[in-house]
């Protein structure tokens, strides 16, 4: 096969893009020659933490989002590779909530292992991809910042798999250009130990908002006040977290809320969500949409349906992660090996409008979870990705979800089975509030590390 494909982007959902196709030439198949453009310097997408914010060291918008100390805020046995489990990678089975280095161990295993760093070009962000009809070819445009080069390559595939949490959603509140604290969104958040001793105000009232808020408490904020635009997140908040209607504005030094209170801040938190931003895209390629489970214009998720040699990866608001990621690149990947064929559009727009009727019915977060599930399952039975049982990561879900409303601080010290071995998790080491020490050395090892830094 003589055919080309650009992957766009070397974070999880690009690496499982380039897993899947290795996984079917391992089987025999003969694969397209495969390009995938990383605007890093490493691999791992979001998973590869930068003190950086702002600008990277060649000038580009910083990709990354992760801050440190990080922990997963959802069981490793709901985004178990079903291909590489944790307990393949580490040699024993681990804890149920690792840290960020963690994870990105996990993630780099299983492409170490698969040897696709060889189709991978670093520090070099993609520009502009355009396609021609005529020659049913696309043109990518890149800056290779490691000779500081512009150049041009065509392309039969694209796979954007760059990720949707990235560019900030940055609203504005009255008073803010006077306020005398500091103002951030959650993707410049970087270290929970700057706001320790602080008053700290977090508007939003999603998982940044309870994620960031938490890390600010065990890492000694003084108080923590989130506020809310439609409900409030409703946990059993420690003693100095309390949760406010809207904010509607601020002075030098004083937060207002919709209640007609206030409180004196020293720092604002944006928790308020990301774009989906791809400006290297022309417009007849750029999908447009806010963050949800069935993003339009994509048939079975994936699929571009004005171009379908055009697909994305990743691009729904997310339960499942990684395994879902692996559903979407196998499927993919058959349609350009040609295994699975592609119906006429007006097919593809009906079957996706169904898929958001659906959605559009979802209530609870165990109806979305589940709905996001049977999607998976829709995607695999057409593939040889290795089935699991989605049944399993509901369940853990379920239980999930009630641990964080029996106690919000303390739901990462349960454990959970895997999905894929039926082995249990230990529980770690030290508990989660106490565990100080995020490395890859002290999550694994003894717990002395933690005692060290805490003391």
């Amino acid at each position: 096969m003589n055919k080309r494909v650009a992957i766009i982007g070397a974070g999880p959902s690009g690496l499982a893009q380039l897993r899947a196709f290795q996984s079917a030439q391992a089987k025999g198949a003969d694969i397209p020659e495969l390009v995938c453009f990383e605007k890093q310097s490493d691999w791992g997408g979001m998973w590869n933490y930068t003190w950086r914010t702002g600008l990277d060291e060649n000038g580009e918008p910083v990709h990354g989002s992760m801050y440190r100390y990080l922990w997963s805020n959802g069981p490793k046995e709901c985004l178990e590779f079903a291909d590489y489990t944790f307990e393949e990678h580490f040699g024993r089975q681990i804890a149920s909530y690792p840290p960020r280095e963690v994870l990105w161990d996990y993630i780099k295993g299983r492409v170490e292992k698969a040897d696709v760093r060889k189709h991978i070009r670093f520090n070099t962000p993609v520009r502009n991809v355009s396609y021609d009809a005529a020659s049913a070819l696309f043109t990518v445009t890149v800056h290779d910042h490691n000779t500081d080069t512009v150049y041009s390559e065509t392309f039969d595939y694209v796979v954007c798999a760059s990720g949707h949490f990235s560019t900030p959603k940055v609203p504005e509140f009255p008073g803010f250009k006077n306020f005398g604290g500091r103002v951030l969104h959650a993707h410049d958040f970087r270290d929970a130990l700057e706001f320790k001793d602080k008053d700290i105000l977090i508007v939003g009232a999603s998982y940044s908002a309870e994620d960031i808020g938490s890390q600010c408490y065990k890492y000694g904020a003084r108080s923590i006040t989130s506020c809310y635009r439609t409900a409030p997140m409703g946990f059993k908040w420690p003693e100095n977290w309390e949760e406010k209607p809207n904010l509607t504005h601020v002075d030098v030094e004083n937060a207002y809320f919709a209640d007609g209170s206030s409180k004196r801040i020293d720092a604002i938190i944006l928790c308020t969500g990301y774009l989906h931003h791809f400006p290297f895209l022309s417009d007849d390629l750029r999908l447009k949409t806010d963050n949800r489970l069935w993003p339009l214009n994509l048939y079975k998720g994936v699929v571009w349906e004005d171009n379908p040699q055009f697909f994305y990866i990743g691009m729904q608001d997310q339960w499942y992660s990684f395994n879902m990621f692996d559903a979407q690149a196998w499927y993919v990947r058959d349609i350009i090996l040609g295994r699975i064929p592609l119906p006429a559009k007006e097919e593809m727009i009906a079957d996706s409008l169904k898929w958001r009727e659906e959605e559009l019915t979802l209530e609870t977060a165990q109806e979305m979870y589940e709905y996001q599930g049977s999607y998976i399952l829709h995607l695999i039975e057409q593939t040889d990705y290795p089935t699991f049982d989605i049944d399993g990561v509901n369940r853990t879900f379920l239980e999930w979800k009630h641990h964080k409303k029996e106690n919000i601080m303390t739901f990462r010290d349960h454990s959970y089975a895997s999905l894929m071995t039926g082995t249990m998790a230990p529980p770690h080491h030290t508990p989660w509030l106490e565990a100080l020490d995020d490395s890859l050395e002290a999550y694994l090892g003894t717990g002395e590390s933690d005692v060290k830094q805490a003391s």
